[in-house]
This record gives C-alpha cells, sequence and structure tokens, in this order.
C-alpha cells in the first residue's frame, strides 16, 4: 500500500484519515467511474415521469420507491471498484502487513466509498423528487433517509465486495449477494417517505433505518475484514 495509507500519522484518526483521502484522490482521477452512478440515479429516475405522464397522484405514490430502488441500483453500480483495484496491484495485501489494524482501513475505504458514490445521491435526490411533485416535508424526508440510508448500503455491499473479490463473474454474484441484504434499507427508507406523505409521520421509519445503521457499523467492518483475509490467502 502507498506510504500515506499505511501510515499512523496520529493514532486511529489519523490513519482512518488518511486512507479517507487517498480514496478520494483516488476517486477524482477516475471522474467517469464515478459519475457514471450519479448519472445512473438521475437518467433512472427521470424517466418515470415521462413513461407514465402528467398524472402528479400516482407520481407522488410511486415517487419513494422509485427514488429508493434507484439509489440502491446506483450504490450497487460502483461496489465492484471498492476492493478490485487494491486488490490487483498488491495495496490490499500491504494493508494486512500493515501495523494499523485492517479493519480501520477498511472502515475508512468505506466512508471513501460513501463520500463518492452515496452523498452525490443524497444531495441531488431532492431536486429529482420535484419531478414527482413531492411537497418540501416530504423531499426533506427523502434526503434525510437517504442520509442514513446511503452510509448502511456502502457497508452491506462492502461485505459482498470482499467475499466477491477475485471471482470470475464476481459482478453478478455480488448482486445476488447484497440485494437481500439491502431489501430492509429499501423498506424503511421509501416507507418513511411514504409514511410522511399519508400523514403517518416517519419517525418509525428513521428510528429502524438509524438502528440498521448502527448495527452495519458495528459488525460489517469485522465482516468485510474476515471476507478479505479469506480472499488474500
Amino acid at each position: 500500500m502507498r506510504k500515506d495509507a499505511t501510515a499512523q500519522p496520529s493514532g486511529t484518526f489519523g490513519v482512518l484519515g488518511a486512507v479517507v483521502r487517498r480514496d478520494l484522490l483516488l476517486a477524482l482521477r477516475r471522474k467517469s467511474e464515478v459519475l457514471t452512478s450519479l448519472f445512473f440515479f438521475v437518467i433512472v429516475v427521470s424517466l418515470f415521469p415521462l413513461g407514465i405522464g402528467p398524472e402528479m397522484g400516482l407520481l407522488r405514490i410511486i415517487a419513494p420507491g422509485v427514488l429508493w430502488v434507484a439509489a440502491l441500483l446506483a450504490a450497487m453500480l460502483s461496489l465492484s471498484r471498492l476492493f478490485a483495484a487494491d486488490y490487483s496491484d498488491g495495496t490490499l495485501e500491504q494493508m494486512l502487513l500493515s501495523p494499523a489494524p485492517l479493519g480501520l482501513l477498511v472502515t475508512g475505504k468505506i466512508i471513501a466509498h460513501w463520500l463518492v458514490a452515496g452523498l452525490p445521491l443524497v444531495l441531488i435526490a431532492p431536486l429529482l423528487g420535484l419531478q414527482y411533485d413531492l411537497a418540501p416535508r416530504a423531499l426533506g424526508v427523502l434526503m434525510l433517509s437517504l442520509l442514513i440510508g446511503t452510509p448502511l448500503l456502502s457497508l452491506l455491499g462492502a461485505i459482498g465486495a470482499a467475499l466477491t473479490l477475485g471471482v470470475r463473474g464476481g459482478g453478478v454474484l455480488l448482486s445476488l449477494l447484497t440485494l437481500p441484504l439491502y431489501i430492509p434499507a429499501l423498506i424503511f427508507g421509501a416507507g418513511a417517505v411514504e409514511a410522511d406523505i399519508s400523514g403517518l409521520g416517519a419517525a418509525g421509519h428513521l428510528s429502524l433505518l438509524a438502528a440498521l445503521l448502527a448495527l452495519a457499523a458495528f459488525f460489517a467492518p469485522w465482516a468485510t475484514t474476515a471476507a478479505l483475509r479469506v480472499a488474500l490467502e
């Protein structure tokens, strides 16, 4: 691994920050790969109003599901690249030999993945939601649900990416592994917006989504690290 990502500048947060900075710099050098997920999200969400027509009542009903499914699929597009480049150039092996805990380095990579592939979706979702005639409050709930849910997608996706690392046809297998894990996030994320539109309140759905995020933040780095160790043996 490159020096800036393996050194321990100033303890735990120094290592974490170094890994995040490294992966963000590498992502900036591959802008086309980064923009692919964002363009996919925009195109998929924008196609439904064109296909359904100006039926605002119907558009408001389907908006939460469409936006969340599109975000889920867009986040999945970049998962195969989470560890692939480091695996092919030997960086992962150096991470394994680094004095820093592998779980900490993996956590940094997951954070960087969310900043590149998840945060842009959160920021642009309210603009796309205007196509579905969503009220400002519903747009706020949508943004909040994605803000909680997209890190969960990155954490769970990292497990699948590690399990399929180096496997031929890993992209298809990765989808089969991660889609079932994403279903609870989809249900509670879209359900929060639907509940707000219906006037039932989104607090319950958001709380369950946050609980899933807390569990994933605790277990996912450990599971991803274990899968990476198996892949590197």
